[in-house]
C-alpha cells in the first residue's frame, strides 16, 4: 500500500474506534452537537474543494443541501424503504443538480459565479415552499415506519456523522495527492498556465462541483434525518454557506486542516455566546462577523497560515 494512502488510514482508524464507542460515554444531546460539528466539517470540506481547489466561490451551497434532504424525505414518503437504504440517492440527486445547472453558472465568473447559484439556490428554495406535494412552507416529516429499532436511530445518526466527517477529510488528502488534486491545485493556482499544460480547466471544476454538490446533499440529508423534521426555511438557509464561508476563511483556504479548525471555532464561539453571554440570532452572526474580520486582518491565509517561526526570523536582526 503506497504512502499516500497510509497517511490518512493512520489517524482515521482511531477516529472511527473513537466514534463507534462514543455512544457508551455521551448521551443524546452531545451526540447531536458532535453530529452537528461532524457534518460541518463535511460541508465545509466541500466548499473548500470548490473554492480553495476549484477557484469558484459558491454563496448557494445550500441548494445542494435543500436537495439532498428533501429527496430523502420524499422518496422516503413514498416509498415506504428505510432512511438509510435511500442516502446514497440523495448523493446521487446532488451530483446530478450540480451536473444540469453546472453548464449555465459555468458561463460566470467569480462575483457573477456566487451570485448566480446563490439566485439558484433562492428559486428553488422558492418552487419547493410553494409545492404541496413537498410539505410546502409546512415542511416534512420523516417517514419512520420502516425502521425496525426507533432507539438505535440517534445512533445511527451519530455514526453517520462520523463517517462524512472522517471521510471528507481522508478522501479529501487522497483527493489532494492524485492527478486530478493536481490539476485543481494548478487551476487554482493560474487557469492561463494550467490551459497551457493541457489541463481541460471546465472538466476539472465540472468534476469538483459535482463531488462537492454530491457530498453536500448527502451531508444535508443525514443531518435532517437526525432531527426528523424538514422546512424550505430550514433546509435552503443561507447560513449554511455563512459557516461553511467562515470555517473555511478562518481557518485557511486551500487547505485540509483549515476548514477543521474553523468549525471548531465556530461551534466554539456559539456555544460560549448562547450559554455565557445569552447571546442569539442575528446578534451571533454579528459577533461571529466581527471575529471573521478581525481574524482576516491579522491572519489574512487564515490561522493554519499563520508561520510565528517566520514573523520570529524577520525579527531577529
Amino acid at each position: 500500500m503506497k504512502a499516500n494512502t497510509l497517511f490518512p488510514l493512520a489517524w482515521t482508524l482511531p477516529c472511527a474506534l473513537v466514534a463507534a464507542l462514543a455512544p457508551q460515554w455521551l448521551d443524546a444531546g452531545l451526540m447531536r452537537l458532535a453530529s452537528e460539528v461532524l457534518l460541518a466539517i463535511c460541508l465545509a470540506q466541500m466548499w473548500n474543494l470548490l473554492a480553495g481547489y476549484g477557484g469558484l466561490m459558491s454563496l448557494g451551497h445550500q441548494l445542494f443541501i435543500g436537495v439532498g434532504a428533501y429527496a430523502l424525505f420524499d422518496l422516503a414518503q413514498r416509498t415506504g424503504i428505510s432512511p438509510y437504504w435511500l442516502l446514497p440517492l440523495t448523493a446521487l440527486a446532488g451530483a446530478l443538480c450540480a451536473a444540469l445547472v453546472a453548464p449555465a453558472l459555468f458561463r460566470l465568473r467569480e462575483a457573477y459565479f456566487a451570485i448566480g447559484i446563490w439566485v439558484m439556490a433562492e428559486v428553488v428554495a422558492l418552487l419547493v415552499s410553494k409545492t404541496q406535494a413537498l410539505g410546502g412552507n409546512a415542511g416534512l416529516t420523516l417517514d419512520m415506519s420502516a425502521l425496525e429499532d426507533i432507539e438505535l436511530f440517534g445512533q445511527m445518526s451519530f455514526w453517520l456523522a462520523c463517517a462524512l466527517g472522517i471521510a471528507s477529510v481522508a478522501g479529501l488528502q487522497l483527493l489532494m495527492r492524485s492527478r486530478l488534486g493536481l490539476a485543481m491545485t494548478a487551476v487554482r493556482d493560474n487557469e492561463v498556465a494550467a490551459r497551457s499544460v493541457g489541463i481541460d480547466v471546465q472538466r476539472v471544476r465540472l468534476v469538483a462541483f459535482v463531488i462537492s454538490g454530491g457530498v453536500s446533499a448527502l451531508a444535508g440529508a443525514v443531518y435532517f434525518m437526525g432531527g426528523m423534521f424538514l422546512a424550505p426555511s430550514a433546509a435552503f438557509d443561507v447560513n449554511w454557506v455563512v459557516m461553511m464561508l467562515f470555517a473555511t476563511l478562518i481557518g485557511g483556504i486551500g487547505s485540509i486542516g483549515g476548514p477543521v479548525i474553523g468549525v471548531l471555532i465556530w461551534f466554539a464561539l456559539r456555544e460560549l455566546l448562547a450559554t455565557s453571554l445569552g447571546i442569539s440570532g442575528g446578534w451571533t452572526l454579528i459577533a461571529m462577523g466581527a471575529v471573521a474580520v478581525g481574524v482576516s486582518l491579522w491572519a489574512p491565509r487564515g490561522l493554519l497560515g499563520l508561520r510565528p517561526w517566520t514573523t520570529l526570523r524577520k525579527a531577529t536582526p
